[in-house]
């Protein structure tokens, strides 16, 4: 009996070693300020922005390299990256950047940061430079929608934005539905990009309901048409 107990111990404590030895490669997901702060301090940083060319060309960050985790040549890109020095990886809200993350841990990367809320947190908290485009929203702009009679619902977006396409179709039903009552608007952070870093906008979707003027309730992320009409 003792032998099989001293068997077991082993076999866990070895099994245990073995975990804890994994781990070590796992990526780090950090605040921007934190990821701005290493990248500030690492020589010759490798900055992979997983987003879309598109996005990319819109918007990233200093010295970033584009490599679009949806393309089928992903993984066979990242050769030109060194597996031993630190990586720093981010996307358009951090759910792409996360999983291109772990696709790196798994191909041997010793060093992975991966940038919590991605560029619009980025922006949000100060870091970025955000474009002006033609035709965008400023606050004064904004400030001039929220006002009404009838409340507002802000849905803050992008075209790249998997949950925010996923809403979008019981988004425009509810828009005609609840047009007696409620006034839905939709803004593209990326067109909006200067409102959007002012509005401290730190992912996507991000709803805002107005009455009056007057912000009564945020949500940040996907939410159920049930749900969203619950909350109206």
């Amino acid at each position: 009996m003792k032998n099989l107990i001293l068997t077991f111990l082993c076999t866990a404590t070895i099994s245990f070693t073995s975990c804890k030895g994994q781990d070590k490669h796992n990526y780090e997901s950090i605040e921007p300020k934190v990821f701005a702060e290493k990248i500030a301090t690492t020589k010759n940083p490798q900055i992979l922005d997983v987003r879309t060319p598109e996005e990319f060309n819109s918007l990233h960050l200093d010295n970033a390299i584009n490599n679009n985790i949806n393309d089928a040549d992903f993984d066979k890109n990242l050769s030109s990256l060194d597996k031993n020095k630190p990586v720093f990886v981010y996307c358009l809200a951090g759910a792409r950047s996360a999983k291109a993350a772990a696709k790196l841990t798994e191909q041997g990367f010793t060093e992975v940061y991966n940038m919590t809320g991605g560029i619009t947190k980025w922006n949000s908290s100060g870091l970025g430079k955000p474009v002006k485009k033609e035709g965008a929203l400023s606050m004064a702009d904004y400030q001039k929608l929220v006002q009404s009679d009838k409340k507002v619902l802000i849905d803050f977006n992008a075209e790249w934005c998997g949950p925010c396409k996923k809403m979008a179709p019981y988004l425009a039903k509810m828009k005609e539905e609840l047009k007696n009552d409620i006034v839905i608007i939709q803004i593209d952070v990326d067109k909006n990009q200067e409102l959007a870093q002012e509005m401290k906008i730190e992912g996507l979707p991000t709803l805002i309901l107005y009455n009056k003027g007057k912000e009564v309730w945020k949500n940040l992320g996907y939410m159920s048409e049930s749900d969203l009409k619950s909350k109206l």
